[in-house]
């Protein structure tokens, strides 16, 4: 039921999902993916800019940024400060008394979190077949990545450490 030309194996969406292959004997062909879903009506032929190639390159460059901002961050907190007994509140306090540990850990915060929200907007849009479900899973996902970074920006800024 595939149809095949020189450099295409198409493979009709039923047949995709049920993991019994394409009776070629290959044991490979149980795993086929699916072609990307087809443009309708509403879908644009062409946008003024490309946010999903501006949204790949955020990733990339946010991920280097992550890996030195998180390794610093353990790196301070955890081997050169006597370990994770000696987290506290007084550290924490005494941390964020400087700007520039405030900025760092300001930074880290925003990062991750649109970082990890962009990889969970690009997976429902992966796998949110309903157009309808697509949307409703990023309004939420867009509503806690807001609410998540508009709070922890909020302590870092009025931390007190004196209550």
């Amino acid at each position: 039921m595939a149809t095949e030309t020189s450099e295409t194996l198409v493979v009709p969406s039923a047949q995709a999902h049920t993991g019994q292959g394409l009776g070629t004997g290959n044991p490979a062909d149980a795993f086929v993916v699916e072609p990307a879903r087809a443009r309708t009506k509403k879908t644009p032929r062409r946008t003024r800019t490309n946010f999903e190639m501006l949204a790949w390159l955020f990733m990339r460059l946010s991920g280097v940024v992550l890996v030195v901002l998180i390794l610093g961050h353990l790196l301070i907190n955890i081997v050169l400060d006597g370990g994770v007994s000696k987290i506290s509140f007084a550290f924490v306090a005494g941390k964020w008394a400087s700007p520039f540990w405030q900025g760092w850990d300001l930074l880290m915060l925003w990062l991750a979190m649109l970082h990890g929200s962009n990889g969970m907007r690009t997976v429902i849009n992966d796998y949110a077949e309903k157009e309808s479900t697509r949307l409703w899973l990023k309004l939420l996902l867009g509503a806690a990545t807001v609410f998540t970074v508009l709070l922890g920006t909020l302590v870092i800024f009025t931390f007190d450490p004196n209550i």
